[in-house]
């Protein structure tokens, strides 16, 4: 790295992957309302989301990069919806769909979680009740759009850095222990 510019080969690899996961990303449908069936739609031969390379749904948050959340998640459906975002691989991404998701929609009760980003975080919001499969397709555009800014080169330096600031802690611990 000379002058804050990646080298060649860093810089290209760079390109590679975030244009490989540009257009990879496999969503993870969470549907519990009227949102889900809107979701189903995008994959007919009317919306075809197989345009943008997200054809294959999956239905295991490991093989999964977009958590697609839509419709009602309730307290008692929070902690299986965390459990399933951290199942997922890093990188991942989340798209809140619908109102539901977004604010917790017209339902002003005890049971209802006001928005999934009280839970874990959001990338892009969907708004609309049920959203429709053209609003979905803005959603995974601007998804793209974000992955394709993203730097994979700058994302390991930072994992890199802060393994090694662990293992560095764990040393200084034990050889504070040791004397």
């Amino acid at each position: 790295m000379r002058n804050g510019n990646p080298g060649f080969f860093a810089g290209k690899l760079d390109e590679l992957v975030s244009w490989g996961r540009l257009h990879s990303l496999w969503p993870f449908p969470y549907g519990t309302a009227c949102c889900a069936i809107e979701f189903m739609s995008t994959e007919s031969a009317r919306y075809d989301l197989s345009r943008l390379g997200s054809e294959f749904v999956r239905f295991t948050p490991r093989q999964a990069d977009v958590l697609a959340v839509s419709g009602t998640i309730t307290f008692k459906q929070a902690p299986i919806l965390k459990r399933i975002y951290e199942q997922m691989m890093e990188p991942k991404w989340v798209i809140s769909m619908g109102a539901c998701a977004c604010s917790g929609g017209f339902y002003n009760c005890y049971c209802t979680v006001p928005g999934i980003d009280r839970i874990i975080p959001v990338d892009v919001y969907i708004g609309g009740c049920p959203s429709r499969p053209e609003a979905f397709f803005d959603a995974m555009l601007d998804l793209q759009e974000k992955v394709k800014n993203q730097s994979y080169m700058q994302e390991r330096k930072k994992k890199l850095i802060e393994q090694w600031a662990t293992i560095l802690e764990r040393i200084e611990k034990k050889v504070g222990d040791e004397a």
